[in-house]
């Protein structure tokens, strides 16, 4: 095994799932408030989730931000977008020691980080600012293949920039479909992030209860 592969949310970095936790500025620049902002913006948010969620198909910010202001400008949607991400990424919690240990793991093997995300700057701005990106080969996100995880194409992209066999990858994530059965399928060995013990169909020799468990089972 020469390559492995991570899942970026909930497994590289901490993070509240959902909107952002206090979006004050988003919501000014809407002309809402806060409360009224949020209601709506989930409501779209989820209808772009039942939208694609059938055919798995990934969607942007900039889908659901030009549904939420349609009579925006795309400059304006863009900025829009900027200002949201930056609230939103007060939820996101880097993890002490991760550089030792991505540090440490890219002397053994190649890394990659395959996420699903709506922005495709985000995950690989993250990587910098944790100071960790000189150790990632290549990130592959949702958004730019189109598709999400577990769809079979996000693995195959993902193993093809690499240019390995899926035989040779170790995929690490926190989500099961996602993370452990979608590399199964695709032929990788795959560990679950799982510290609660939650997920019986996951053998427990697969199960990790954080990243840095994953030198003892390499």
């Amino acid at each position: 095994m020469s390559h492995i592969l991570f899942d970026f949310f909930g497994t590289l970095v901490d993070y509240d799932d959902g909107h952002a936790r206090t979006p004050a500025r988003s919501a000014a620049m809407a002309g809402l408030p806060v409360d009224e902002f949020i209601v709506r913006w989930d409501a779209v948010w989820m209808s772009w989730e039942a939208r694609c969620a059938p055919s798995g198909r990934e969607f942007s910010m900039l889908d659901v931000a030009s549904s939420f202001l349609p009579r925006a400008t795309p400059s304006e949607v863009s900025a829009f977008v900027g200002v949201y991400i930056d609230e939103w990424n007060a939820g996101v919690r880097y993890l002490p020691g991760i550089v030792d240990l991505l540090g440490s793991l890219s002397s053994s093997y190649r890394l990659a980080v395959v996420s699903n995300t709506h922005e495709p700057d985000l995950v690989p701005a993250h990587l910098a600012a944790m100071g960790v990106a000189s150790f990632i080969s290549t990130v592959v996100t949702s958004v730019e293949v189109g598709v999400r995880k577990p769809a079979p194409l996000i693995y195959e992209e993902a193993l093809g920039r690499l240019g390995v066999a899926a035989s040779s990858a170790v995929f690490v994530g926190d989500n099961p479909s996602a993370d452990y059965f979608g590399p199964l399928a695709a032929g990788m060995r795959a560990f679950l992030i799982d510290p609660a013990a939650r997920h019986d169909a996951v053998p427990p020799a697969h199960r990790l209860a954080s990243v840095f468990d994953l030198p003892a089972v390499l």
